[in-house]
């Protein structure tokens, strides 16, 4: 029997590094693959412009005026994986390249998902993953990294 196959977690995270590709953006990409308790995709996302506004008529920037950046217009990974799904969430799992802000934390707390597995935890000292914690651990949502090692997924 072959003894090199992904794990569940190695597969699921793959597809959600795959949907993180889609982003436009220059600077992060995210994407996020909720799953059900059969080990079915329930839904896909990554951080995106929302449907019918065209990638190039908005801004991308990081910085400057807020109207003039990314942040106003793009809707994250996770939002769009629950809006993207085909039935309940209750009791799934989302696997997401980038820890869930505060505002993406309650829509999977409100959607019923009880874990999220994540690859990377790199603004975890802002106040807004610090809320993101807070909320998951009082309202029940597991959260745990992905683990790593001997993984042949890759971002771009």
């Amino acid at each position: 029997m072959r003894k090199d196959y992904l794990s569940w977690d190695e597969y699921f995270m793959g597809i959600a590094v795959l949907s993180a590709n889609r982003s436009k953006d220059e600077n992060t990409q995210v994407g996020a693959c909720i799953v059900n308790q059969d080990k079915r995709i329930v839904g896909l996302g990554y951080n995106g412009l929302p449907i019918g506004c065209a990638d190039s008529e908005y801004p991308w920037n990081r910085e400057g005026e807020w109207l003039d950046t990314k942040y106003p217009y793009v809707v994250h990974a996770e939002p769009n994986a629950i809006l993207n799904s085909n039935s309940s969430l209750k009791d799934c799992i989302m696997y997401v390249t980038l820890f869930p802000c505060n505002e993406c934390a309650k829509l999977i707390i409100q959607s019923g998902i009880k874990e999220v597995v994540y690859m990377e935890d790199k603004y975890k000292e802002t106040d807004s993953i610090i809320a993101s914690k807070r909320m998951f651990n009082s309202s029940g949502v597991k959260y745990r990294l992905f683990n790593q090692i001997d993984v042949n997924v890759t971002r771009r």
